[in-house]
């Protein structure tokens, strides 16, 4: 699988994933099926459903992998994640995501 070159800006890196104007929204499900948290397709959101759904294209689900590649495809946004924890909620589910029974399945809406 040959994955795209992921630098140090986020804009950058959205850029080169596709777009996800015909999702609403998507829900990620916890390893029982429970809705866990959902990303809707509006400003401040957008961004995020675009990686989410990416990632569970890409690798299945969001397993630790997932979560490691989407934290380099947020970029200089994971560093003010890391310093300002609860700031970027989405971005702070994948810091959680760190063995397969915490793994997310994505479904879109």
């Amino acid at each position: 699988m040959q994955l795209p070159s992921f630098n140090d800006q986020f804009s950058t890196n959205l850029a080169l994933l596709p777009a996800r104007d015909a999702v609403a929204a998507i829900e990620l499900l916890d390893q029982s099926g429970a809705t866990v948290a959902t990303i809707e397709n509006k400003p401040g959101q957008a961004g995020s459903l675009r990686v989410y759904a990416w990632l569970a294209d890409t690798l299945g689900a969001i397993t630790p992998e997932a979560a490691e590649l989407g934290l380099k495809i947020y970029a200089e946004h994971t560093q003010d994640a890391r310093a300002h924890p609860g700031k970027h909620p989405n971005i702070d589910r994948l810091f959680n995501i760190q063995t397969p029974a915490q793994t997310l399945q994505v479904k879109r809406l």
